[in-house]
C-alpha cells in the first residue's frame, strides 16, 4: 500500500445521506470531509454517522476470524480439496516473517478506529436527546475497546489514537510511536469502564442483539481482565475484577443458554435470541457471509462427496444449493478428537466429515463447516446468519477461567456448557487442579466456539504454555515465542519512521 493510500485510509470519514436510513445498518459511501454542522443540528444526519460504523464494523467479519481464530490448532494441515488459502495457510502453520507478512497495515483497522473516534468527538455537541447521546456514545467507547483489544492480541503494543484525522498538513502529522502493551490495555479498560458509566445501568437489548451494548461491555471488561491478569502483571486484583463484571452479566435477565446448540446461528431464530449478547448482522438484501466461502465445498464435487463412511448421503442431496470452495480444512486429530466426543451435540452443528468413494470403500477427503451455512432462499443458499462475538457460553467459560486462575472452583460454569452439549446424561466434571481445570475449559472452548474467531485468543488469554501444549510443535514452540505476535510489514516501517519492528523479526 503506497503512501497516498494510507493517509487515504486514515482521512477517509463518513459522508451523511439522509436518505440513507430506511434500513438498519446502511451501506454508508465515505469522503474526505463531513458537514459537522449537518450533524450537530440534525437528528437524522448524526444517527445515520453512527449506523455507518456498524456497516464499517461489519466489514472486519474475515480479519477477526483470521486474527482470533486461524492460527490455532482447528485448521493446521488441514485436509482440502482444491488449493490452499495461502493466507490462512501461512496464519495456521506460523510461516512469517518480516518480508512475508499475513496481514498488513494494522488489519486496517485504524480506518475503523477513525470512525469511531469521529463520533466520540462529535456526538456530545449533537440534538440527540442526552440518553440516546449517551447510549449510542457508551456504544462507541465498547467497539473501540474491542478493537484495540484485537490490535494488541495480535501484535502487542500499536500506537493509540482517539482522535479522528480531520485535516493533515503534512505527513509528519501521521506518523505515531508504538504505545507499550500496558499502556494499551491502560487504554482498553478506560474505554470499557467510560462505556459502562454511559450506559447508566441499562440493561435491555434490541430485538437482533446487533449493536454494543452493557452486557458485551461487561464481557469484554471481563475479558480484558483475564489477559491483564495473565499477561501484564495484574495477577488476583485483575482476576477478581473479571470474576465480578461476568458475574454481574449473569444476573441479567434476558440471557441464558439456548436449549438446542444449533439454535443459537439459525438465521430464523435470530429474534430475541437469548444466548446473543452482540453479533454482526448479515441479512438478505443488504450483506451475506463472505468469509466462511473457502470452508465450504465446490457445487460441482458436492454431488461425489459423501457424509457418511457408507457413502449413501451425498453432500449435494443436504445442501443443493451451497457453492464455494474447500481450501481450508479441519486438522485429522481436531475431527479424531471431536467425533469421538459421542453424544456431543456441538460437533454435528459446527461441521461434517466428508468422504470420497473409490470402488467399494471409502476415504476421509476433509470437513465442511456448517455452522455458518445459512439457509435455503427459493433455489439459491443464503448465507444470512449473524456472526456472533460474544453469547452467554462466552460468559460462562470466562467465568470458568477466571475462577480457575483464582483457585476457585469452575464447576458450576463448566457443567451448564455440558449440560446444553450433551443433555441430562451428560457426565458432570468434578474440580480438579488448576492445571485440569484450565485444560478442561479449553477443551470445551474448542467445540463450544469453532468457527468463531475465538480459539487461538482463548489459547493466547490461558497462557503461553497452553498455546505450546495445544499448537504443533513444529510451527510454534518456546523457541519461537516471538511469532506470539504478528510482524509489521516493511512498508509500514518505511512509512513511519517512528514505528518500530516486533521483537524477533
Amino acid at each position: 500500500m503506497n503512501r497516498y493510500k494510507i493517509i487515504s485510509h486514515l482521512t477517509l470519514v463518513i459522508l451523511i445521506s439522509l436518505t440513507a436510513c430506511t434500513k438498519q445498518l446502511d451501506e454508508v459511501a465515505p469522503q474526505t470531509s463531513i458537514n459537522k454542522d449537518m450533524i450537530y443540528n440534525d437528528t437524522t444526519a448524526a444517527i445515520t454517522l453512527y449506523n455507518g460504523v456498524y456497516n464499517a464494523f461489519r466489514g472486519y467479519h474475515s480479519m477477526l476470524l483470521q486474527l482470533g481464530e486461524i492460527r490455532s490448532e482447528i485448521w493446521e494441515d488441514g485436509q482440502t480439496r482444491e488449493t490452499p488459502n495461502d493466507i490462512f495457510l501461512s496464519l495456521y502453520k506460523h510461516d512469517f516473517n518480516s518480508t512475508t507478512v499475513p496481514i498488513k497495515n494494522w488489519g486496517n483497522f485504524y480506518s475503523l478506529l477513525d470512525k469511531i473516534n469521529t463520533v466520540i468527538e462529535i456526538f456530545p455537541q449533537t440534538t440527540l436527546s442526552e440518553s440516546n447521546r449517551n447510549k449510542m456514545l457508551a456504544e462507541m467507547y465498547g467497539l473501540r475497546a474491542y478493537v484495540y483489544y484485537n490490535l494488541l492480541i495480535s501484535w502487542g503494543g500499536v500506537p493509540l489514537t482517539t482522535s479522528p484525522v480531520t485535516k493533515v498538513s503534512s505527513l509528519e502529522e501521521l506518523y505515531r510511536a508504538r504505545s507499550t502493551e500496558t499502556e494499551v490495555m491502560e487504554q482498553i479498560k478506560m474505554d470499557v469502564n467510560k462505556s459502562i458509566e454511559l450506559f447508566n445501568n441499562d440493561v435491555t437489548f434490541q430485538q437482533k442483539r446487533v449493536y454494543w451494548n452493557l452486557a458485551a461491555s461487561l464481557v469484554l471488561k471481563g475479558d480484558i481482565h483475564i489477559w491483564s491478569g495473565t499477561h501484564l502483571n495484574g495477577g488476583n486484583g485483575d482476576l477478581n475484577i473479571a470474576r465480578e463484571a461476568l458475574e454481574q452479566v449473569k444476573s441479567f435477565s434476558g440471557l441464558a443458554l439456548q436449549n438446542n446448540y444449533a439454535d443459537v446461528f439459525n438465521p430464523l431464530k435470530e429474534s430475541n435470541n437469548t444466548e446473543i449478547i452482540f453479533a454482526i448482522s448479515f441479512e438478505k438484501n443488504q450483506v451475506t457471509q463472505a468469509a466462511f466461502n473457502d470452508f465450504r465445498i465446490n457445487s460441482t464435487t458436492s454431488s461425489t462427496t459423501y457424509f457418511d463412511q457408507a457413502a449413501t448421503i451425498k453432500v449435494s442431496s443436504v445442501y443443493p444449493y451451497v457453492g464455494g470452495a474447500n481450501r481450508i480444512g479441519i486438522s485429522q486429530d481436531v475431527v479424531t478428537k471431536l467425533l469421538n466426543s459421542t453424544g456431543d451435540k456441538r460437533i454435528n452443528a459446527s461441521f461434517r466429515p466428508l468422504y470420497l468413494k473409490s470402488g467399494t470403500s471409502t476415504s476421509f477427503a476433509g470437513t465442511l463447516l456448517v455452522k455458518f451455512l445459512g439457509r435455503e432462499d427459493g433455489a439459491a443458499q443464503l448465507f444470512d446468519n449473524d456472526f456472533p462475538i460474544y453469547r452467554y457460553a462466552d460468559v460462562l467459560l470466562l467465568l470458568a477461567e477466571a475462577k480457575t486462575k483464582l483457585g476457585l472452583d469452575p464447576t458450576t460454569e463448566i457443567n451448564q456448557i455440558r449440560m446444553r452439549a450433551f443433555g441430562t446424561s451428560y457426565t458432570p466434571y468434578v474440580n480438579g487442579t488448576p492445571d485440569d481445570n484450565m485444560r478442561t475449559i479449553l477443551e470445551e472452548q474448542l467445540r463450544e466456539f469453532m468457527g468463531e474467531g475465538k480459539r487461538w485468543y482463548a489459547l493466547r488469554r490461558a497462557g503461553d504454555k497452553w498455546v505450546y501444549e495445544y499448537i504443533n510443535a513444529q510451527y510454534l514452540n518456546a523457541g519461537l515465542s516471538y511469532k506470539l505476535l504478528l510482524p509489521l510489514n516493511i512498508e509500514m516501517l518505511n512509512l513511519d519512521p517512528k514505528l518500530i519492528q516486533n521483537d524477533g523479526y
